[in-house]
């Protein structure tokens, strides 16, 4: 797979509701290309967690009726995930939420917030396999 990471194109890009009850889609789906990457066992739950705190903070900032977009970059040994939804009231971050307390410490570059009507999270998790190589294996 290609190394996208400094591009502007997502690899997989998904939109659904920006509701609850689709925050299931997201996590599965980043699981499934997470396992593709070959990322271990425990990074795929840990990149679960990390999407389930994320959507718990774009979500409730998404207008009414809008869609939450959902953006996978794939990198070596890594994956960058954008979501973003419709937040015309331009919602504040709150650090001290126990949703954003999670993801920041789960991924690495996690960062929220609101600007011209977007709210998007953004966030970067990467393999152990990967953190554990020297730069003459990757």
């Amino acid at each position: 797979m290609a190394d996208h990471t400094g591009g502007s194109r997502a690899d997989v890009e998904l939109r659904l509701p920006a509701e609850g009850a689709y925050a299931t889609i997201v996590r599965t789906t980043a699981a499934g290309l997470a396992a593709r990457l070959d990322f271990t066992i425990d990074d795929i739950e840990d990149l679960r967690i990390a999407i389930g705190e994320a959507t718990a903070l774009a979500i409730p900032a998404a207008d009414p009726g809008t869609d939450l977009v959902a953006q996978f970059v794939f990198g070596r040994g890594s994956m960058t995930v954008v979501l973003e939804t419709e937040a015309r009231d331009d919602p504040p971050l709150d650090t001290e939420s126990f949703a954003w307390q999670v993801l920041d410490t789960m991924a690495q570059d996690a960062s929220a917030g609101s600007e011209a009507g977007r709210f998007r999270v953004r966030f970067t998790v990467a393999s152990t396999i990967t953190a554990g190589m020297t730069g003459a294996e990757l």
